[in-house]
């Protein structure tokens, strides 16, 4: 069995981290020694990333992003757990429908902004409230390159995604100076999430980005971890993309 570092003293809260990009951020904050809460909508598969992670260290509150109640607990339980939260990455997420933006359902447009953006903005709140107002911290909002152009097909998606980003600039100048924002704007990650995305064609899906692979939840893990670290102290209000170098193709014939 591995080691685990020792406890750095700060505490996280990652937003639907039961897998996919969730799950690779809540283990690369363990792996520096945070303590962290994570949640998801399942039980069971939040338990098992818990066990995963590492009990020790790690407690997970299953729920809906979007359930202000939900919130209120997490936060709860993470100070009762903890005695802080430090940071607060906004993980969860949704895009439950693909097609065109023209014919899209509104009700499922509600949907799509209650879990990608009121929820991180809930989230944002209670942290601010519980902890942060007082003692300083980070948070990070996982938008996505959806939100930095069109992105046919997912117009919805895209549309929440750049809600989220222009919430981390709003977020980062009302919480400065105790409370860093910035947001992450992936491209293709391998997840269950994305796989629609490259399923059946990875080799072609990977040949878009100059890197010439598509991102793993570690990618994603790592720039989490430096915007919630102190070597980046003074970034806020920032967008960084991690896209593999797809955006250098733009406008490449």
């Amino acid at each position: 069995m591995t080691e685990l570092p020792a406890l750095s003293g700060r505490v996280a809260l990652v937003t639907g981290a039961s897998r996919g990009i969730g799950y690779g951020v809540a283990e690369a904050l363990v792996a520096r020694g945070d303590r962290v809460c994570i949640t998801g909508r399942n039980e069971d598969a939040l338990k098992e990333a818990v066990e995963k992670l590492g009990a020790d260290r790690v407690i997970g509150v299953a729920g809906k992003a979007h359930d202000e109640a939900h919130q209120a607990i997490a936060v709860e339980r993470t100070m009762e757990a903890f005695g802080r939260v430090d940071h607060l990455v906004n993980n969860a997420g949704t895009n439950p429908v693909f097609g065109p933006i023209a014919d899209l359902d509104l009700d499922v447009a509600r949907k799509v902004f209650e879990t990608n953006v009121i929820s991180a903005l809930g989230f944002a709140q209670r942290t601010w409230h519980a902890w942060q107002k007082d003692n300083g911290g980070a948070i990070v909002n996982i938008a996505s390159v959806a939100g930095l152009a069109p992105s046919p097909f997912i117009g919805a998606y895209g549309v929440s995604k750049a809600a989220m980003i222009n919430l981390t600039q709003q977020l980062a100048h009302e919480f400065a100076p105790k409370v860093r924002v910035n947001a992450i704007a992936p491209a293709v990650v391998k997840t269950r999430f994305a796989q629609a995305l490259y399923e059946g064609r990875e080799a072609e899906a990977a040949a878009a980005y100059p890197l010439a692979r598509l991102g793993v939840p570690s990618d994603i893990g790592g720039a989490a971890a430096f915007l919630t670290s102190e070597q980046s102290d003074w970034v806020t209000g920032q967008t960084l993309v991690v896209d593999g170098g797809m955006f250098l193709n733009a406008g490449v014939a």
